[in-house]
């Protein structure tokens, strides 16, 4: 319909047709369980983001965008929005590193933190490249990683992912209709 087709290019990240699934995963979460990525974000808004907190410049500068927003937006949207950073670079993010570097963003970031093996699978079921570690010394060094935030909407698939250099402008428009739209079923 003509209303779907005008949805559909409101928004400012780039629409996937068709939608990715929500893939199913279980990864240590900072507090050092086990979290069922799947189960745990069933019917939230759930902006997911490969990286690590080494990263110079694109992770910080998403987070930190994505948690500026959330404090505005009305409590109906923010509470109904988990954000998922899962680590690219496991052997220097320790999960409490990866806490207290998401608490600078937003205290409510879920970290995950599993092997390179792991994340890089469930990055491949995404259809992203896997994370790379760049040539450094010792343990200062770069990870090569996908740059984009992935968005699930409650109906546990991605429509949209939001690539480096989305702006607080574009996440403000996008957030509160990826919690309200219905998608229609395929």
């Amino acid at each position: 319909s003509a209303a779907e087709r005008g949805r559909s290019t409101a928004y400012r990240g780039v629409v996937l047709d068709p939608p990715l699934p929500k893939p199913e995963f279980t990864l240590t979460a900072t507090n050092g369980k086990p979290f069922d990525f799947r189960k745990e974000t069933d019917g939230s808004l759930t902006l997911l983001y490969f990286g690590y907190t080494n990263c110079p410049d694109i992770c910080p500068v998403h987070l930190a965008n994505i948690a500026a927003v959330l404090k505005r937006l009305p409590f109906e949207v923010a509470s109904r929005t988990k954000v998922v950073f899962v680590t690219t670079d496991p052997e220097r993010d320790s999960l409490l590193r990866i806490r207290s570097w998401l608490d600078n963003f937003d205290p409510s970031f879920i970290g995950l933190r599993g092997s390179l093996d792991e994340v890089n699978k469930i990055q491949a079921q995404l259809h992203l490249g896997a994370a790379v570690k760049q040539p450094g010394t010792g343990k200062d060094y770069a990870v090569g990683h996908a740059a984009q935030v992935i968005a699930f909407t409650p109906d546990n698939e991605a429509h949209v992912v939001y690539p480096f250099g989305t702006r607080q402008e574009d996440w403000a428009n996008d957030l509160p209709k990826l919690v309200r739209d219905r998608w229609s079923p395929r």
